[in-house]
């Protein structure tokens, strides 16, 4: 990818600098970022780093003039960086190369980013709000949040940026509002909301009417890890619900999922999940989507956490955190969307940071094959 492309995805952010003083141009130290967080870059030393071992490579693509900012100079420019045009730069690249098909599930997912602690002035660790394609196995876009409660806020605005039509959007309990599932339908999309105990009339009655239909054949039945897990589902029209709670838009389906796990230690647990949409959904899409929902955590939760050691990085001044959790989002949507190598990401990762030329190929390559997962 020529880094023209790269400015044109990125040309609405506004350098937040004194242009008097001006020294490195504020999309070549961007592009920096994205390209050291490829390579597990974890903070600003290592991106520094990173762009001095590689600074021929940089050179020839006509950055840099001026020579390598300092990681001081890398840290005050992007922490500076307005949240919001960096989200809206975000989605509407992934817009531009993820092509999800009719029905497609997005799931909406919050992620505390713990090293964003802010040890000044004790301000809480930032949550990120993470819209991820399932099946593409890609982010399309977050947003932040200072706590997990502000989720309710932050969901209808992420929905906002997000092109949703035709697809199915899951969202845990956090997420079950009248407000929200009307944005959906008016987004076009279709909603698949989890219930809890809020809002309790609605959750009390979508457990009355699927009592004993549960007593179904058992799904999935697996062992892996040290445990015996069984999962098993049941669904059908909202019907009766849809006199009692009108004002759910569009409610067509109520489902309950179970699931049964027994640890090597004989420890067991039984758990009750229910959930409403406005799809018609069959038993098995059903199924399908909320096992996809959850996925999020091991799919992208943990890869962030275990693969790219997002939780390890301290970085909290400013807008920084965020920026920088979106590089990597960047970046592991590209690692990803590389193919030719079965190997992990760190591997990847490692690769990415000794070569040039496989970096290039992942800058190049990477996204346009994203539209063809």
């Amino acid at each position: 990818m020529e880094t023209g492309a790269f400015e044109q995805f990125f040309g609405e952010l506004e350098d937040p600098r004194q242009s008097a003083k001006v020294a490195h141009l504020f999309t070549d130290i961007l592009f920096l970022v994205v390209c050291a967080s490829i390579a597990g870059a974890k903070g600003w030393e290592d991106i520094e780093d990173f762009g001095d071992l590689h600074f021929d490579w940089f050179a020839a693509k006509g950055l840099f003039k001026n020579g390598l900012p300092v990681h001081d100079t890398i840290a005050r420019v992007i922490s500076r960086i307005d949240s919001g045009q960096f989200q809206r730069c975000f989605i509407g690249w992934m817009q531009s190369v993820v092509e999800l098909s009719e029905g497609k599930l997005i799931a909406i997912d919050g992620k505390r980013l713990c090293g964003s602690y802010n040890r000044e002035n004790r301000q809480s660790a930032i949550h990120m709000v993470n819209a991820f394609a399932s099946e593409n196995n890609v982010v399309l876009g977050q947003i932040k949040t200072q706590s997990k409660s502000n989720e309710i806020t932050a969901i209808p605005a992420l929905l906002t940026m997000l092109d949703i039509k035709g697809c199915l959007i899951s969202i845990d309990a956090m997420g079950c509002q009248k407000e929200i599932a009307e944005q959906i339908i008016d987004g076009g999309g279709d909603y698949l909301l989890a219930l809890k105990g809020n809002p309790k009339e609605l959750h009390d009655a979508v457990r009355k009417a699927l009592s004993g239909a549960i007593n179904q054949e058992v799904i999935c039945l697996e062992k892996a890890h040290g445990r015996s897990e069984a999962r098993a589902c049941h669904v059908m029209e909202a019907g009766s619900l849809t006199d009692n709670f009108c004002e759910w838009k569009e409610l067509k389906t109520i489902g309950v999922a179970l699931s049964y796990r027994q640890t090597k230690q004989g420890k067991e647990s039984l758990e009750y999940r229910y959930y409403i949409s406005s799809a018609k959904l069959s038993k098995a899409r059903f199924a399908n989507a909320v096992r996809s929902h959850w996925a999020v955590e091991n799919s992208l939760h943990w890869v962030l956490d275990v693969s790219m050691k997002e939780d390890e990085c301290q970085i909290y001044r400013g807008n920084a955190a965020d920026i920088l959790s979106g590089a990597r989002k960047l970046a592991l949507n590209m690692l990803r969307a590389e193919t030719t190598r079965k190997v992990s990401i760190p591997r990847k990762q490692k690769r990415a940071h000794g070569s040039t030329e496989y970096l290039e190929q992942l800058l190049t390559a990477g996204l346009g094959k994203l539209s063809k997962n």
